[in-house]
């Protein structure tokens, strides 16, 4: 009997299953192309992390590559650059977290009290523009302003400070990195929460004007509750991310003299694996920077689903 019922739940889930491909038949061929990019650039690859743990020789393949255990994990964490990769790792994350992500959501809640609908259009698009910028286009106008030659110069000579290569000086990538990145990124980020602050039930805010909650009271009691779940979520993302983020953007900006505070895990895997062909010792790397990104986002996901009860699974 209860072979049967099993085999009359299956069958009535591949009869579903079967409808729901037909009903959505279009939808499913327009998330096609989103399954094969990740099934060939994320999930195909995964199969090689064997090499990380070989001394891999392309002419000799995996099959032929020499095992050699933990030999790379431990090169790198006895060698000069472990902790300052995972230092400058982590905290131009941290810097990120702090001070842009907050960025998006307080603009959103200042766009959203802006009555004059031209205005508030104008202002969104002003606000998106940045994004559409290439990221290559946009460092390489970073790195002209801030030569000693540059406009960012100009304007420290005003005030009598030494010309010098601002995105030479070790000391300065940071802030030049995180600033950069809430210019260009702060109005592209808000329309998750302008699209999810459209959805409050003006009723609500009806009623706050009735008990006579000014507007920044009914932005702060109101408008911000409403959008805490999908901050909620798009923190723990971020948190889950916090050890991978960043690549392109510091390739193309930091330079041998910022190694100090710019070199971060993704670089170090770039120059050790493709500049220098070492490819076992960076598939090692790489694969401790995934272990715990894994780790930092379950953690993330479950110290969220106790404190405030949302979480993304």
């Amino acid at each position: 009997m209860r072979r049967e019922k099993k085999r009359k739940q299956e069958e009535a889930f591949a009869v579903r299953l079967k409808k729901d491909f037909i009903r959505y038949r279009y939808i499913y061929l327009m998330l096609l192309p989103v399954v094969i990019y990740y099934a060939v650039f994320c999930y195909g690859p995964m199969s090689k992390i064997v090499i990380a743990f070989q001394n891999f020789k392309p002419a000799l393949g995996i099959s032929g590559s020499k095992w050699v255990g933990m030999k790379y994990f431990i090169d790198f964490f006895t060698g000069p650059y472990a902790w300052r990769l995972i230092r400058n790792t982590l905290l131009l994350n941290i810097l990120q977290i702090i001070l842009a992500f907050p960025v998006p959501i307080i603009l959103a809640l200042l766009i959203n009290e802006i009555q004059c609908r031209p205005y508030k259009k104008l202002v969104q698009t002003v606000s998106y523009m940045p994004h559409f910028i290439s990221l290559v286009v946009m460092c390489s106008l970073l790195l002209t302003f801030s030569r000693s030659d540059g406009i960012f110069n100009d304007f420290l000579a005003l005030f009598g400070v030494e010309r010098s290569n601002l995105m030479a000086n070790a000391k300065l990538f940071r802030p030049m990195y995180v600033l950069s990145g809430i210019w260009q990124e702060a109005g592209w980020g808000s329309i998750i929460y302008l699209a999810t602050l459209s959805t409050i039930d003006p009723g609500l805010y009806e009623a706050a004007t009735i008990d006579g909650a000014s507007r920044f009271q009914r932005m702060l009691y109101v408008s911000f509750p409403g959008l805490v779940p999908i901050i909620i979520v798009q923190l723990i993302m971020r948190v889950g991310n916090i050890l991978t983020m960043g690549f392109e953007k510091v390739f193309l900006l930091y330079n041998p003299l910022t190694y100090e505070t710019a070199d971060i895990i993704s670089t170090y895997i770039y120059r050790q694996g493709l500049e220098l062909t070492n490819y076992s010792y960076g598939t090692a790397v790489g694969l401790f920077n995934s272990a715990v990104n894994l780790l930092i986002l379950v953690l993330a996901n479950r110290l969220s689903r106790k404190a405030t009860g949302e979480s993304l699974w």
